[in-house]
């Protein structure tokens, strides 16, 4: 099942993106970008590193106050 994650790049919200999990909607913003699998450094369970610049995933709040959001 998916849901909902804002892609921050330091405090800004950068994309919502739907996937199984925090890391996994990292990874799938950073290749939208045109990133390939051997660029990205993971750095933990929901965030990963592109060209120097930190991504990191954090699920959106369940009563949809952020879905308008990315």
């Amino acid at each position: 099942m998916t849901r909902a994650f804002e892609i921050r790049s330091g405090r800004r919200t950068v994309s919502v993106q739907h996937s199984v999990s925090a890391l996994q909607a990292a990874v799938d913003y950073v290749k939208s970008l045109g990133c390939s699998d051997h660029e990205i450094v993971r750095l933990g369970l929901d965030s990963v590193s592109w060209r120097g610049a930190r991504f990191s995933a954090v699920p959106v709040a369940a009563d949809g106050a952020d879905a308008g959001r990315g």
